[in-house]
């Protein structure tokens, strides 16, 4: 489990606007989240600083225990700021004898700080249970030149010069580097008290004892493995004999900047972090939750490395980012042990046939590793095969016939005929709720957030919907396409469940023919969240059974992605376009009602520092799809994105027919009416994950087929046996509105 909380309690410091605009500055209104559901997190998260975040934070942790199996790990990635006071959190939560380590790591290439530049973050890991840890070891390949001594070919030894171990002078052909290490330990042994003869000298143990006893130690003396060192003796370690070293909790190498890695989104992870994170505590098949999705790394990272994935985020711009970042990625295929090349490589590197068993692919058994060997002291020691008087080729070979390896957890082999894209994932979407699971005693169970509680507090404040009502009152709701504007003559509330709200608007053009008042209800979502299908259902029976409502408009800062799939069969005509504000005389007379989907500014949120939209934008049309179906033939359906009303809420426009902010756009070519399969996906505007992924390929390909994955225009696909299809559009702020279409 993999967790990357706020750095800071800064306003704009961990989120951005756009899927485009990766550059957030604190204190710019034009960077400031506009999502609902970010602010109030924001507002719960730091409205008491440190002390709201810490609590926030501790329930979530506390959750994630409970989440974890007995083996797994939870990382927290934090930065020197809150360091000290979440590792104290953490060891409330997960207790002290369950810490594992702290890990610095480098987060740039450089920085630029008043005093002592910071370019380090941190992260803590904690075990659910020490004792039962998953745990594989990691290591870096190291660099011969670290050694001061060489072998020669002939056999002779002598130091390394200085300009040979800088690398300015190669060493001498067939020359081995090695080091001279201790011969002694700490081991409280009787049998490892003696003196060594060695080439006409004796040398007592001294102060500690020998590292083997005396027969381990002949044994190395026969295998060319002792050396004189000034008063005593040491053991002689080649540069292969284990050419890597365990990684420590100091990792230099994992800086993100210009020349490292390329980043997406504002506090993104380095790869290289969470894949080092996720290889030391997880096989292939294990599932890794990363409950703060960001730019998806985790979920790009776990898909490369064959663990199964959970990513969560209440950004819509994150969502937005992982799943084009996921979908125009390039995967190297590892070689599984659970497959017939797997098998043959095995066999292959250890030299031991593997009995004949069937294969099914299973990347629960892992991949077939790159390893090396382990020689130390012990292993030459306790070596058989080892007498006085062999050549150095014997002594290699009986080395090798009883050498320990270590397995490179990072270096699987891969299987270059073949390419890999990621697999299939869903994205799916909670209704919003006030969630009690964290609670642990019948008072905390109660309780309010923070946000909820400053607002029962202020009596004499307006309510939510008070708010919402006075600035429609003002402003009135204004449509995309025509620039027309519903302009309330009155505004009154009502007593209903869904429906908080009538008001006029005078007849005329938009009104009935008779010039009689048009009466419009107001439902209005909820505060935080996205306004259901099942929202509109019933706000729309509420006003049907009042009589009187001649046009219902909801009222959302978001709405479901299948909102506009509420159809007449529902007694409903859901408008969401430029015909919104026509007559409904007609449709009322039916027993029918016309519902205008209305999207709210998120601006009304968040008090009047941050209201910099105009009054004319804080409610508009929410934005359709214009869809065209067009059939080249009987049997064949194409679809044509024409446009989309499009809201910016950094600068309060409304850009009509414009495909170039629209992430990507989505075809369920067989649509079941109740899960939507994305069968074909297309993206448009600057991003284009598939160009990338183009490049990154390096294949012959179909530039025509290929072409046509970045377009406004599908690719042709048979009649659906359904007889639907579903459209899905998703916009670079994370919008989604889905259309569905009999063919």
């Amino acid at each position: 489990m993999s967790r990357e909380p706020p750095y800071g309690i800064k306003f704009g410091s961990n989120w951005q606007v756009s899927a485009r605009k990766r550059d957030v500055k604190d204190g710019k209104l034009e960077d400031a989240v506009r999502e609902a559901e970010q602010i109030k997190a924001f507002r719960d998260t730091w409205e008491l600083g440190i002390h709201s975040y810490l609590s926030y934070l501790r329930d979530r942790l506390l959750v994630a225990r409970e989440l974890l199996t007995e083996s797994g790990s939870c990382f927290v990635q934090i930065g020197d700021e809150n360091v000290h006071l979440v590792r104290s959190l953490m060891d409330e939560v997960f207790g002290r004898d369950n810490f594992v380590s702290l890990i610095s790591f480098d987060k740039t290439s450089s920085s630029s700080m008043e005093y002592m530049d910071g370019v380090s973050d941190y992260l803590l890991w904690f075990a659910k249970d020490f004792d039962l840890l998953k745990y594989r070891a990691l290591f870096t390949l190291k660099s011969e030149r670290t050694m001061r001594f060489l072998e020669l070919a002939d056999g002779t030894r002598r130091p390394a010069s200085r300009a040979e171990r800088q690398g300015l002078e190669s060493s001498p052909a067939g020359a081995r580097w090695y080091e001279v290490g201790d011969l002694t330990s700490q081991t409280d042994s009787s049998r490892a008290r003696y003196e060594v003869e060695f080439r006409g000298l004796r040398f007592p143990a001294g102060k500690r004892n020998w590292a083997t006893p005396l027969t381990g130690m002949k044994r190395a003396i026969a295998a060319g493995r002792v050396e004189r060192r000034a008063s005593s003796i040491g053991f002689v370690r080649f540069a292969d004999d284990f050419p890597a070293v365990p990684l420590k909790n100091n990792w230099g190498d994992t800086g993100t900047g210009s020349f490292t890695e390329d980043k997406i989104y504002v506090v993104q992870s380095g790869t290289k972090v969470v894949q080092r994170c996720m290889l030391m505590c997880t096989d292939p098949g294990d599932l890794v939750l990363d409950p703060t999705c960001g730019s998806g790394t985790t979920a790009y990272v776990a898909e490369q490395w064959g663990r199964r994935w959970i990513t969560v985020d209440t950004s819509r711009v994150a969502l937005a980012l992982a799943r084009q970042r996921l979908m125009g990625a390039k995967y190297p295929y590892y070689l599984l042990a659970d497959s017939e090349k797997g098998r043959h490589k095995e066999q292959e590197v250890t030299g031991i046939p593997l009995p004949p068993t069937p294969t099914k692919g299973d990347v629960r058994r892992g991949f077939v590793y790159e390893r090396v060997q382990h020689i130390t002291l012990k292993s030459i020691a306790n070596n058989p095969d080892i007498w006085e008087g062999m050549t150095r080729q014997e002594i290699d070979e009986a080395i090798k016939r009883h050498v320990d390896f270590e397995m490179l957890y990072d270096r699987p082999y891969e299987d270059r005929s073949r390419v890999r894209v990621c697999g299939p994932f869903t994205v799916e979407s909670l209704s919003p709720h006030r969630s009690l699971a964290f609670a642990e005693t019948p008072e905390a169970a109660g309780r309010e957030s923070i946000s909820q509680r400053a607002g029962a507090q202020d009596g004499e404040g307006p309510t939510f919907e008070q708010t919402i009502l006075d600035n429609l009152r003002k402003a009135g709701v204004q449509n995309g396409r025509t620039r027309e504007r519903i302009t309330f003559a009155t505004l009154d509330t009502h007593a209903g469940l869904h429906v908080q709200a009538v008001g006029e608007r005078l007849g005329g053009p938009s009104g009935d023919a008779a010039g009689r008042a048009t009466r419009i209800g107001v439902a209005i979502g909820p505060q935080y969240g996205t306004v259901s299908p099942q929202f509109i259902k019933a706000a729309a029976k509420e006003a049907i059974k009042d009589g009187e409502i001649d046009l219902l408009c909801v009222l959302g800062f978001a709405f479901d992605p299948q909102a506009t799939g509420v159809t007449a069969e529902d007694g409903v005509t859901v408008e969401v376009g430029d015909a919104g504000f026509a007559s409904v005389a007609g449709e009322r007379q039916l027993g029918r009602i016309k519902v205008l989907l209305v999207r709210m500014n998120a601006d009304l949120l968040m008090g009047e520092d941050l209201k910099k939209t105009g009054a004319g934008n804080l409610f508009t049309v929410f934005g359709e799809p214009d869809i065209q179906i067009s059939h080249p033939d009987a049997d064949s359906v194409v679809v044509t994105l024409k446009g989309v009303d499009v809201y910016d809420p950094t600068t309060g426009e409304i850009r009509t027919n414009d495909t170039g902010q629209i992430a990507l756009w989505m075809i369920d070519t067989a649509y079941n009416e109740e899960s939507f399969f994305v069968r074909h996906c297309y993206f448009t505007g600057g991003n284009d994950p598939y160009r990338r992924l183009k490049t990154s390929l390096k294949a012959e390909i179909d530039e025509d087929a290929w072409a046509s994955l970045y377009s406004t225009v599908s690719r042709p696909f048979p009649r659906p046996e359904s007889g639907k299809i579903a459209v899905k559009v998703i916009n670079d702020y994370g919008d989604e509105v889905m259309k569905v279409f009999e063919v």
